[in-house]
């Protein structure tokens, strides 16, 4: 059995570096090793282990097995850790100062900036880190530790969180212009259904919403679709007339004024979700934190222009 106080991070480190360059002597000048020094790590590591870590490619560089990515993941989680050890002792010294990592799904991109930008005007000593990924991506960050607040539209059931809502999450049924089902009269259930739709990718959230509105409308009615794996996609494929879509307001409020997009009128629509603010419950908040989760609670109307969207709801 593997003895885990014989792993170094000097070991990690060195296997690292060499998945990542995919040569040995260029792991050596990243580190500021000698190539036999890495290749000594390399083969203490793999003794350890009693397995290969890394294999040579066809073109002669170097990539993970199996055994060796396993590794590389733990390794990462673990520097993870121990930044936000490193975060938490700063601010603990320096008061207001710190580091927050806030994860947002891919439709919050259209206000999360405008956030960090106000976050980084008023607390100039918080370094905020923005990450942007769908919703498995989000929520998997949360549970490895990788991002210390998350934005979202449907709290996760793992891990244990605790969220705080910052407003109305709308979502409308979208086509383009001259589409016959937006032009203002409200359209039938066997109309949306007959409709090709674009979805979002595995694992988003706009996704998982759609699906269960249209099962909903059709009562487990078949239906026609193309995936795509962004809000911009979609919105381009709406507009070309390569089908309808339910999307999150936020992300079309620029089309909806200028006109290249309309919303189709119908019963259960909008779908008025939330959008929060979340951190996982065994999370212990340092100040820095709190500051910035302070701020987002307090100001997510505003971040959410919710004034702007009730207009646009209400044409």
């Amino acid at each position: 059995m593997t003895n885990l106080n014989a792993i170094t991070f000097k070991q990690l480190r060195a296997l690292d570096g060499v998945v990542k360059t995919g040569s040995i002597s260029q792991s050596a000048d990243l580190l500021g090793l000698t190539p036999p020094a890495v290749h000594s790590q390399l083969r203490v590591l793999e003794e350890q282990f009693e397995c290969v870590l890394v294999n040579r490619t066809r073109s002669g560089g170097f990539e993970a097995t199996a055994a060796g990515m396993a590794l590389l993941q733990a390794f990462e989680t673990s520097q993870s850790a121990l930044a936000k050890a490193v975060d938490l002792i700063e601010a603990m010294k320096n008061g207001m100062a710190g580091r927050v990592v806030l994860g947002v799904v891919s439709t919050g991109k259209y206000f999360a900036p405008s956030i960090v930008a106000r976050l980084k005007k008023d607390f100039p000593d918080i370094e905020v880190v923005l990450q942007v990924g769908n919703r498995d991506r989000t929520v998997s960050d949360l549970a490895a530790g990788k991002i210390d607040l998350a934005i979202m539209g449907r709290p996760p059931r793992q891990p244990d969180v605790v969220a705080y809502s910052m407003g109305d999450h709308p979502h409308v049924l979208i086509a383009q212009p001259d589409h016959p089902l937006a032009q203002g009269s409200r359209a039938q259930a066997a109309d949306i259904l007959a409709e090709h739709f674009i979805l979002r990718e595995q694992g988003s959230g706009t996704r998982i919403l759609t699906i269960r509105f249209l099962d909903q409308l059709g009562e487990g009615q078949p239906f026609t679709f193309t995936e795509m794996e962004s809000n911009e996609s979609i919105k381009q494929a709406v507009i070309a007339g390569l089908g309808i879509a339910l999307i999150s307001i936020h992300s079309i409020v620029e089309e909806l004024k200028s006109g290249r997009l309309r919303m189709i009128k119908a019963d259960r629509l909008p779908i008025v979700r939330h959008w929060f603010v979340l951190h996982r419950a065994d999370l212990k908040p340092n100040r820095a934190l709190d500051t910035v989760l302070d701020y987002i609670r307090g100001n997510g109307p505003q971040f959410l222009a919710e004034t702007e969207i009730r207009d646009l709801l209400e044409k």
